[in-house]
């Protein structure tokens, strides 16, 4: 019924994938939906779409992993590829749980991968939906300042309190005033699990190749991509430039751009309640008249 609230329980899971361990979360029914998270320290699913996951879980399946590299996941880095490694462990993840198509939902880092898993295997991709994703003319021009707060923080001093609330206050959203201690503590204690810090999942590129590799305005299957998507963007995003939204559209042949004003990185926590409207009406809306009709009925 429309408006109806629901109280989803949980149902926490640790699979293995090619010999790395991920642990996911599951919620609600319908459609599956993969959420994917962000890299920045600290950062894990569940506390990515904290504002997010209840409200999607009301139209359908809503699956969020820790990518490997962060969270509960395995610590499996690919230094080569970071965004073709970390697609393949979410294809793996779906053949575990025998699901042929999804929607994919990913911020930043997420955004990445769920662009690169529309390119790689696009019948697995029912629809895309790509908040501020990394890997766009990222070999053309300097990084921002975000960017460099993120690739610098476990470098020289070594990761702090202080590091991490200055990247999340200054440069993941627009108001820094509005992001409790809470969780930029919660981000930290997470950030410095020693495992993370014997191998940081987001470095530096380690050759010019690998950072062209990660650069999708490079890649020419981006023009042929024609999964239905939905970008959203935050106009002062200080990680990833909002100018990566209008190349996104200029190049896929089916992708919509929503741009948030006063907003930073992270449009689904800083716009939590336009958000999660705009991606179910834009997921749903793309669904088999059948998948609908259960809604509407």
């Amino acid at each position: 019924m429309a408006g109806e609230e629901r109280n989803w329980e949980f149902v926490l899971r640790q699979v293995d994938v090619g010999g790395c361990p991920v642990q996911f979360v599951e919620l609600g029914g319908g459609h599956p939906v993969l959420m994917l998270h962000g890299g920045g320290p600290g950062a894990s699913g569940v506390s990515n779409y904290s504002r997010n996951f209840t409200a999607l879980a009301r139209h359908f399946r809503v699956i969020i992993p820790d990518m490997p590299g962060y969270g509960d996941s395995g610590k499996v880095v690919n230094r080569e590829d970071p965004f073709g490694g970390l697609a393949a462990y979410m294809t793996g993840l779906l053949d575990i749980l025998n699901l042929p198509a999804v929607h994919v939902v990913g911020n930043s880092l997420g955004g990445a991968v769920a662009l690169r898993m529309a390119l790689d295997t696009p019948a697995r991709v029912s629809s895309l939906v790509l908040m501020g994703p990394g890997g766009l003319g990222t070999s053309r021009s300097l990084p921002t300042r975000g960017l460099r707060q993120l690739l610098g923080y476990y470098t020289g001093d070594g990761p702090s309190l202080e590091k991490l609330s200055a990247f999340i206050r200054e440069s993941l959203v627009y108001d820094g005033a509005a992001v409790p201690d809470e969780l930029i503590e919660a981000r930290y204690r997470a950030s410095i699990d020693p495992e993370v810090i014997a191998a940081p999942p987001l470095q530096r590129p380690s050759s010019l190749r690998t950072l062209r590799a990660m650069d999708f305005t490079r890649d020419p299957r981006l023009a042929r991509c024609t999964i239905r998507t939905l970008v959203l963007w935050g106009t002062e995003d200080r990680v990833n430039r909002p100018s990566g939204a209008r190349a996104l559209q200029r190049r896929m042949p089916n992708c919509d751009v929503y741009l948030f004003s006063r907003t930073g990185h992270w449009v689904q926590w800083e716009r939590a309640i336009e958000f999660n409207a705009c991606v179910a009406a834009f997921l749903l809306a793309g669904e088999p008249a059948g998948d609908n009709a259960k809604d509407e009925g």
